[in-house]
């Protein structure tokens, strides 16, 4: 049964609140922080234990002459179990290809982090029927030896129109990509570790549509942008998954 998830993708933001305040407010299992590079380790120091820390990205390389870009073992250094990988701004604005974030993932599982890969179609792509056959490609380049030896690869399906666009996918469209997408990993990456990947969805998502998706749209959790500034939209998002305490619930109410 794959484990579920609540990640919060801050991009190169930092909450209103301060970073103190939101940790201590999102305090349950399950919930994945994101932060910029230059707070890797201190949201890692100050996280309670059941909030786990992701990076946004790594380095193609695992190390030397390169500047400006991070590797994976130093991301794990600071603390992280999780790096964000292929998310649709890497590949669209920086030019991240399906290649390269194959190779960013196989030096994510050598050391020691958990990826979650990102993927999805544009508008022009579904518009013209074509958004299995993408994800399902981006899932392809991704079947390289080192999955044999991954404990968890999380897969995030992020359509790309609907990221930061407030145009929603209903939950009917993510039930049917989220089908595609586990048809999609049985056939391309190792029984095992398919049948226990996590299939996430982001695009989006606010407290506002999660219910729906959570009910309806066969996924294990959320990669959320904007939505996680906000303490308070991102613990509403985690009571519609159910990972909050009878405790935060009541300070919900």
């Amino acid at each position: 049964m794959p484990n579920r998830y609540l990640i919060a993708n801050w991009k190169m933001n930092l909450p209103p609140e301060g970073i103190g305040a939101f940790l201590g407010a999102v305090n349950a299992d399950g919930i994945v922080v994101a932060p910029p590079f230059p707070y890797l380790r201190e949201v890692a120091a100050g996280a309670p234990k059941s909030v786990a820390v992701a990076a946004q990205n790594c380095a193609d390389q695992p190390a030397g002459a390169f500047t400006g870009e991070v590797s994976a073992r130093m991301i794990r250094d600071c603390g992280a179990r999780f790096v964000i990988l292929g998310h649709s701004e890497r590949r669209n604005i920086y030019g991240e290809s399906d290649a390269v974030v194959a190779k960013k993932t196989a030096l994510a599982i050598e050391s020691g982090l958990t990826p979650i890969v990102c993927i999805g179609e544009n508008l022009n792509e579904r518009e013209r029927g074509h958004a299995m056959a993408v994800c399902s490609g981006q899932i392809a380049a991704l079947g390289m030896p080192q999955l044999a030896n991954a404990g968890e690869v999380i897969v995030a399906y992020e359509p790309v129109w609907a990221i930061g666009t407030g145009r929603n996918a209903t939950s009917a469209m993510v039930a049917e990509m989220a089908r595609a997408v586990r048809d999609a990993l049985m056939r391309y990456w190792p029984a095992e570790l398919a049948q226990r990947a996590p299939v996430l969805y982001g695009g989006s998502v606010t407290p506002e549509n999660a219910g729906d998706l959570v009910a309806h749209g066969g996924i294990d959790g959320f990669l959320v942008g904007g939505a996680s500034l906000d303490s308070k939209k991102f613990l509403a998002l985690a009571e519609s998954m159910n990972l909050l305490s009878s405790s935060q619930n009541d300070v919900m109410i």
